[in-house]
C-alpha cells in the first residue's frame, strides 16, 4: 500500500495519506509534509521528541498535529522522518524522531506556511485516509 499521494491545487499543495489505522494515516501525512519540506529519506533519527495533543475531533487533531510539527520545523529548525503514535478518542500521543536541518545534507524543498482546513478530511473506515492542504 502506498503511504500517500500529492494533491495538486492552485497556490497550495496537498496530501492524501493512507494507513491501516487512522493513527498510521496521521503518521504518513507527517511523512508527506516533510517530504515536501525536504527529502524525508535523508533525515536521521538522532533526536527524539514527545508530543501530546487533544482536540474536539479528529479533523482538528490532524490540523493541530501537523501544525505542531510545522512549528517545531520553523522555530527549532528541526526535520522529522519517523513517527510512532497512538490515537485514543481525540487524544494523540506521539514519539517522533529527527534532527536539526542541515542545508548540506537536506535538500531545500517547498516552504509550508500553514496547515489549512480547505478540503480537510479524515476517513475512518476502509479505505482509511486523511487529506489536508498546505499553504505554500
Amino acid at each position: 500500500m502506498k503511504h500517500y499521494e500529492l494533491i495538486e491545487h492552485t497556490a497550495d499543495v496537498g496530501v492524501k495519506a493512507y494507513g491501516k489505522t487512522v493513527a498510521e494515516a496521521f503518521e504518513h501525512a507527517a511523512e508527506a509534509m516533510f517530504d515536501i519540506i525536504t527529502d524525508e529519506s535523508t533525515i536521521d533519527s538522532i533526536g527524539e521528541y514527545d508530543i501530546q495533543i487533544e482536540a474536539p475531533d479528529l479533523e482538528q487533531l490532524l490540523v493541530d498535529w501537523l501544525s505542531k510539527l510545522l512549528f517545531l520545523n520553523d522555530a527549532e529548525d528541526l526535520v522529522f522522518g519517523k513517527f510512532e503514535m497512538t490515537l485514543t478518542d481525540n487524544h494523540l500521543s506521539a514519539h517522533i524522531f529527527g534532527e536539526k536541518y542541515n542545508k548540506k545534507k537536506h535538500k531545500m524543498g517547498v516552504e509550508i506556511k500553514a496547515v489549512t482546513y480547505h478540503m480537510l478530511e479524515v476517513h475512518k473506515i476502509a479505505p482509511i485516509f486523511v487529506q489536508v492542504l498546505f499553504d505554500i
